[in-house]
């Protein structure tokens, strides 16, 4: 995600600090945004991810899939329209696509455990934002496209699919602590990391997890391989990248150089 700048900026003053946004700065839906903090702010509390540059701090903000602005203050960012086309995918197995009520039980407790994990907040360590592809593979779905399963739409696909054969190494993008694995309903044998400040990562449909809760894994270690287990079509996996609960475009972090990159578009 790149800002664009106008000629003139707002100062702007939310509680206990001040940041600088450009009158046109605009947004793309799934991509994050960096706000640089007044140097006369003030030190404050709060669950977002603040990066430190030299003496220059900056807020790191992300862009939900159906945000239409985001608001500072009195003042607001535009976030642009993008059509990111459709997926459909054909499940022949239909107790997988219309579950009965054990399943529908089943799947609402993983929900519930799920959301628990991403709301985790850790300040113990801030994430690089500099990823490696946790999967040598080919993407076979990009985040955001429309979903539509045996031509019935669903919830938008917010995550990464890279096809792989099963028992492709799966590694870890960035350092981070695992908090949660199991076997789950859709997302077969699952793991989530936690990268720090409010950034986490998930990893679903893998043939093998090789660590435990509560790991500390660092950077391209082995976390598991791909595999085809829960709601598949086939052996890929699914990579979700989540900061403040939600869930942004995988393929950003991996761009190169991406932090700095996001910093200098200020």
């Amino acid at each position: 995600m790149r800002l664009l700048k106008s000629r003139n900026f707002l100062i702007v003053s939310i509680s206990a600090f001040c940041c600088l946004v450009y009158s046109e700065t605009v947004a793309t839906p799934g991509e994050l945004i960096a706000i640089k903090l007044n140097e006369n702010a003030q030190e404050y509390s709060s669950n977002n991810l603040i990066i430190e540059q030299g003496k220059n701090k900056y807020m790191i903000i992300p862009v939900a899939h159906d945000q239409k602005e985001i608001i500072i203050g009195k003042y607001k960012i535009k976030v642009l329209e993008k059509d990111f086309g459709e997926s459909r995918i054909t499940i022949s197995n239909l107790s997988m696509v219309d579950l009965n009520n054990e399943d529908m039980e089943r799947a609402y407790k993983e929900s519930q455990l799920i959301r628990a994990a991403i709301s985790t907040y850790s300040d113990n360590k801030k994430p690089s934002l500099n990823f490696l592809q946790p999967v040598d593979g080919v993407i076979s779905s990009r985040y955001g496209k429309k979903r539509f399963i045996n031509d019935s739409p669903r919830s938008p696909h917010l995550a990464l699919d890279i096809a792989a054969p099963e028992g492709t190494s799966i590694i870890a993008p960035a350092d981070a602590k695992v908090i949660l694995t199991g076997n789950f309903f859709y997302g077969g044998n699952y793991i989530i990391l936690d990268h720090g400040y409010g950034m986490l990562t998930s990893y679903s449909h893998l043939s093998k997890i090789v660590v435990a809760k509560g790991d500390m894994v660092k950077q391209s270690d082995l976390i598991g391989e791909v595999g085809s287990t829960g709601r598949v079509t086939g052996p890929h996996l699914h990579w979700t990248v989540y900061l403040n609960k939600v869930r942004i475009n995988p393929e950003s972090l991996l761009k190169e150089n991406y932090l700095s990159s996001l910093l200098e578009a200020i």
